[in-house]
């Protein structure tokens, strides 16, 4: 049987079945070539993640070292480490006061050390991560970023993969971008954290934790870039649009997450660290362990409002 012919066009319709060049800027154009003398930069990806070398993380951080690590994640989005044996608790808040204050997610568990989360999944604790999201775009003022250890990896798999969501943004239509320009959305943690809770415990955290709006495309607060900012579990409907039209529209920008040559994908051992942008980048943990142990330990960055 003969089968029809599918015009370009109409596969170029398609959200995610298009091909070709795509624009992976790694800065914001014009923007200066940053120079480094105080770490190594090796990319893992043109425009999206790179390891550092040189750096021992357990050793003070100067202010020079410190503004080298703040350029080279503004520049990579997200950061990695590797062979980091001595760093401990105080190593990883001194790591994250490079950039801010800690903050607390309301829906972990009380940390062993404040600011320090600490994430175990086996086969009791089966994780749940495992979709493309930006920590806290609940909260009125998400996560700058987020600072992450691994204690203890499973011999195979428990990858993590980012995305860089400027790009994202890049590569949509110009007709898409004049139709998300000045729109915002609704973000709230209740259809995801409040799945696990009952009415009443709901009730008790909405007084503090209440739905809030981000714009649907953010200018990064130090770049000044273009983001798109909306994610699929927290992203809840677009404000002033019809149920229907905000979901085929968060449908549609949801999915740009997922387009390979957005992301970098880090393979995790022991003491490695990893350091990213949560407004620039999603994340998604690779969920293929099950039922090995994978330990991790986190410090989230506290961020500042979004325009």
């Amino acid at each position: 049987m003969a089968m029809s012919a599918v015009s370009p066009a109409s596969i170029l319709d398609k959200p995610l079945i298009h091909f070709g060049r795509r624009v992976l800027d790694r800065t914001a154009p014009g923007a200066p070539d940053a120079e480094y003398r105080f770490l190594d930069v090796l990319p893992l990806t043109p425009h999206i993640g790179a390891e550092i070398t040189g750096v021992d993380l357990s050793k003070p951080i100067g202010e020079d070292l410190a503004g080298e690590l703040r350029q080279a994640l503004l520049e990579w989005k997200v950061v990695f480490f590797r062979d980091q044996h001595d760093f401990g608790p105080d190593h990883h808040l001194a790591l994250a006061a490079v950039w801010g204050e800690p903050e607390a997610n309301p829906f972990f568990p009380k940390a062993e050390t404040p600011g320090v989360s600490r994430l175990a999944k086996d086969a009791m604790a089966i994780g749940n991560e495992n979709i493309w999201h930006s920590d806290h775009s609940f909260m009125a003022a998400p996560a700058l970023g987020s600072v992450l250890r691994a204690v203890e990896v499973p011999p195979a798999g428990g990858d993590t993969m980012w995305a860089d969501m400027a790009v994202a943004y890049d590569n949509l239509s110009d007709e898409m971008k004049a139709r998300i320009e000045g729109l915002t959305a609704e973000h709230d943690w209740v259809p995801t954290w409040g799945s696990f809770m009952t009415e009443e415990q709901i009730a008790g955290l909405r007084k503090n934790l209440p739905a809030v709006q981000h714009p649907v495309v953010v200018r990064h607060p130090q770049s000044g870039r273009k983001v798109l900012y909306v994610n699929e579990p927290f992203t809840t409907q677009i404000v002033g649009l019809s149920d229907a039209e905000s979901q085929e529209l968060l449908s549609e920008l949801v999915l740009q997450a997922r387009i390979p040559e957005f992301q970098v994908r880090f393979r995790w051992q022991p003491d490695s660290v990893a350091i990213w942008d949560n407004i620039a980048v999603q994340h998604y943990a690779i969920n293929d362990y099950y039922p090995q142990r994978r330990v991790m330990e986190r410090i989230a960055i506290a961020g500042v409002p979004l325009s």
